[in-house]
């Protein structure tokens, strides 16, 4: 056997006990509760804010820490498309109109031959 071999330990592991890491924090339990009827119950350290809500980590839905009031399920709107925007901002009149000046243009620098094609 090697003379530099180093027994009982895997090299790169860390500490082998709490006494070379320090004592843990003070620890508290909270449950949160989704609308599923997932439970996931999560540590906080004693001095830490626990928060209101909680993403469920199986199906992703909010979750809170009171059983009787779960919260109800954030609404996604849909995907809009660049279209979808320029309608909200402009009706039907405008856009034919603001169509026409951008026709009668392109025509006009066609005639005046800036533009070729």
């Amino acid at each position: 056997m090697a003379a530099g071999a180093i027994r009982g330990s895997r090299i790169g592991s860390g500490p082998m006990g709490e006494a070379e890491r320090g004592e843990a924090a003070p620890r508290q339990f909270v449950t949160f509760f989704c609308i599923n009827n997932h439970t996931t119950e999560l540590q906080f350290a004693i001095e830490a804010e626990v928060p209101e809500s909680w993403d469920c980590p199986r199906c992703g839905m909010p979750a809170s820490v009171d059983a009787d009031k779960r919260p109800t399920a954030k609404k996604i709107e849909p995907y809009k498309t660049h279209l979808a925007y320029v309608k909200e901002r402009r009706s039907e009149t405008e856009a034919d109109e603001i169509l026409k000046e951008a026709v009668d243009m392109l025509r006009s620098k066609r005639k005046s031959g800036e533009i070729i094609f």
